[in-house]
C-alpha cells in the first residue's frame, strides 16, 4: 500500500494539535510543557509568553513554583540553547545532549589548548555550586578565571565545556517573569534533580518519542534539526519506536507516533502570538509547514534571533511588540477584517497579561 501524502496544510494543523495552539487547553503547567517537547527560554518571559497562547487561565506563579518545586527545569539543551523542561525529561535525555555538546566543545577547546585545565577546574566548580547556587561571576572569580568578553570566544569555549563538565542547571532565579536584580545561577543537576541527565540508546528513544510527539509527523533531518544532534546518534530512537509512515508533497519520508492527532486541513485555526524563539518556528528542518519562506529572513535574523510573531489561518503572518503597555503588529500583507479583528482581540488580551 502506498505511504499517505501529508499535505503542508495538514503538517500544519498536525502541528498546531500538537503545540496546543488550534484552542487553549486545562493542563498543568509540567504537563503541558512535556505535550509541546520544551520551551524555548533564551529570553526569560518567552516560556510565560508560549504558554499564555497554548493554556485555559494561564496563572505565571503556577509555572515558577514548578521551578522552585524541581519539577521544571532550565538548562542548556538543544542546540547549545537555553530551554525549560520537566524534570523527567531532564533526567531521561539531558546526559545524551551533554555528551554530544561535549564532544563538539572538546574539539574546539583542543584547538585552544584548554582542556586540561576544563579537567582540572570542573571537579572544583562542582564543589563550589554544591555549597550553594553560583552566577558565573562568582564561579570566575572564585576559580581564578578572568570575566568573559565578547570580542574573545576563547574563554566562552571554556565556561561552556566547563558547564557541561559539571552538569550544570539553571537555579530558579534565572526563570523570574521580569528579572531586574541578579544574575543567573547555577546547581548541579545530580544534586538539584537527583541526576545528571540519561544517555544511551534508551535516552535516543525518549527523545525522538517526546519530538514526534511534539511536533511530528517529521523526518530524520526535522528532529536532528531541533536537537542539534547527529542523526546517527538518534537512529535508536526510530529503529525501536513503532512507528507510522508518510510522505511530505516532496516525497520525503515522514515519520509519527501511532494515534498521534492528524487534525483536517480543513480545521479552521485561531490568531495566536508566539514569543521570541518559539520551538513551533524552530522545530524543523523545512519551516515551510508554519514560516512561509518569503518571511523567513525577516523573522529569523542573521544572528540566530527570533522574532515575536503571530500566527494567522495557521502560519506566521507578522511581528509584534510591545511598546507603552500595548501591543503593536507588524501584517506581513494587509489582513482580512476578520483576521485584523481577531488580532487586535488577542493583542489585547496579551497586553493585559503583560503588563
Amino acid at each position: 500500500m502506498a505511504e499517505r501524502v501529508l499535505t503542508e496544510r495538514e503538517l500544519n494543523r498536525a502541528l498546531l494539535a500538537r503545540q496546543l495552539l488550534l484552542r487553549r487547553q486545562r493542563l498543568p503547567v509540567v504537563r503541558a510543557v512535556e505535550r509541546v517537547g520544551a520551551l524555548q527560554a533564551q529570553w526569560p518571559p518567552s516560556p510565560y509568553l508560549a504558554l499564555w497562547s497554548r493554556l485555559d487561565a494561564f496563572d505565571k506563579a503556577a509555572l515558577m513554583r514548578a521551578v522552585e518545586r524541581r519539577r521544571l527545569v532550565k538548562t542548556t539543551l538543544m542546540r547549545a540553547t537555553l530551554h525549560l523542561v520537566s524534570a523527567a525529561d531532564y533526567l531521561a535525555y539531558g546526559g545524551l545532549i551533554r555528551a554530544a555538546r561535549t564532544r563538539s566543545l572538546l574539539t574546539q577547546a583542543s584547538r585552544d589548548g584548554i582542556v586540561e585545565q576544563v579537567e582540572t577546574l570542573a571537579p572544583r566548580a562542582l564543589e563550589l555550586v554544591s555549597s550553594q547556587p553560583r552566577s558565573r561571576p562568582e564561579l570566575l572569580e572564585l576559580l581564578g578565571l578572568p570575566k568573559l568578553r565578547l570580542d574573545d570566544p576563547r574563554p566562552w569555549v571554556f565556561w561552556h565545556l566547563l558547564t557541561a563538565r559539571a552538569a550544570l542547571v539553571h537555579s530558579p532565579e534565572g526563570s523570574v517573569w521580569r528579572k531586574t536584580t541578579g544574575g543567573t545561577k547555577f546547581v548541579p543537576a545530580a544534586s538539584w534533580l537527583g541526576g545528571d541527565g540519561g544517555g544511551g540508546e534508551e535516552a535516543a528513544v525518549w527523545l525522538v518519542r517526546r519530538y514526534l510527539a511534539a511536533f511530528g509527523p517529521a523526518t530524520r533531518a526535522d528532529a536532528a534539526k531541533w536537537t542539534g544532534l547527529a542523526r546517527m546518534t538518534l537512529e535508536p530512537g526510530f529503529a525501536r519506536l513503532e512507528l507510522r509512515r508518510f510522505r511530505d508533497e516532496r516525497g520525503g519520508e515522514l515519520f509519527d507516533l501511532p494515534r498521534a492527532p492528524l487534525p483536517s486541513a480543513d480545521v479552521r485555526p485561531p490568531v495566536r502570538f508566539l514569543p521570541m524563539w518559539d520551538s513551533a518556528l524552530l522545530a524543523h528542518a523545512d519551516r515551510t509547514r508554519i514560516l512561509p519562506d518569503a518571511y523567513r529572513r525577516t523573522v529569523i535574523r542573521p544572528n540566530g534571533d527570533v522574532q515575536p510573531t503571530f500566527l494567522v489561518d495557521g502560519f506566521v503572518a507578522g511581528t509584534w511588540r510591545v511598546e507603552d503597555g500595548r501591543v503593536e503588529v507588524e501584517p506581513f500583507e494587509p489582513l482580512p477584517t476578520r483576521a485584523r479583528r481577531e488580532l487586535e482581540d488577542e493583542a489585547s488580551r496579551l497586553a493585559a497579561f503583560h503588563a
